[in-house]
């Protein structure tokens, strides 16, 4: 076996060189992860807003629902979505299993939780602050929701952002749905997979120091939003 020094070289030599099977995937796995993260956005924003904004019967359940849900276990949506789409599934005659767009839909489905939790807190937050001045303006319920989503976009620009980082290092839900295909579904985290048990630990290791790059930009990203809106409260 290649001692690390000679396994980390070769990985960095992937990446330097722009290799088109290392760049293939790393494409497909942002494709895969925006368009989940988007979704889950365009869900749970509006979803959170209304929840947090609004006190109706049963709120209480929806909450601690929507809690537990930010927990689900990916194999098991995995799971839940391959039987909808399989042949024998309801969905099977879209022929969607063993797609990118399966692979969508497995991490909409994971994330979606997560964003609206984290937004529903935050607008919960915002409601509470600007309510009396809502009521004295006779602000209509839309309106309300829309001007508090506006009031936090920085703070949603974060909840986003954290649904990316959860979905960019999924593995359990997508390899289910997705099959891991070579040049069709394999994604970083399922390459990393299966390249670590065929003993390819230079193309393993290189994936995982793109994924760790990303995570760190996403970091980065992450604490530049919060202080943009700690300078705009200030101001």
């Amino acid at each position: 076996m290649e001692s690390f020094s000679a396994i980390l070289t070769e990985a960095l030599g992937l990446i330097l060189a722009w290799d088109p099977d290392v760049i293939e995937i790393i494409v497909l796995s942002l494709r895969v992860t925006l368009s989940a993260v988007a979704a889950a956005c365009l869900i749970g924003f509006p979803l959170g807003a209304v929840i947090g904004a609004f006190r109706f019967p049963l709120r209480t359940g929806v909450i601690v629902a929507m809690n537990t849900m930010m927990g689900l276990p990916p194999v098991v949506v995995g799971l839940l979505v391959y039987l909808m789409l399989s042949a024998a599934g309801p969905l099977g005659v879209l022929g969607l299993l063993y797609t990118p767009t399966a692979m969508v839909v497995a991490q909409t489905i994971l994330v979606t939780p997560i964003v609206a939790a984290l937004t529903r807190q935050v607008i919960e937050d915002l409601y509470n602050e600007y309510s009396e001045q809502f009521t004295s303006l006779g602000v209509g319920p839309f309106d309300r929701v829309r001007a508090l989503l506006w009031d936090a976009r920085y703070s949603l620009l974060t909840v986003a952002l954290a649904g990316f980082g959860r979905a960019v290092a999924e593995v359990g839900a997508v390899i289910i749905v997705g099959g891991n295909i070579n040049h069709v579904t394999r994604v970083m985290t399922t390459t990393i997979a299966l390249e670590t048990s065929k003993g390819n630990l230079q193309l393993a290791l290189a994936l995982g120091m793109i994924l760790l790059t990303i995570a760190v930009i996403v970091n980065g990203l992450l604490m530049a939003i919060r202080g943009t809106a700690a300078r705009a409260a200030y101001v």
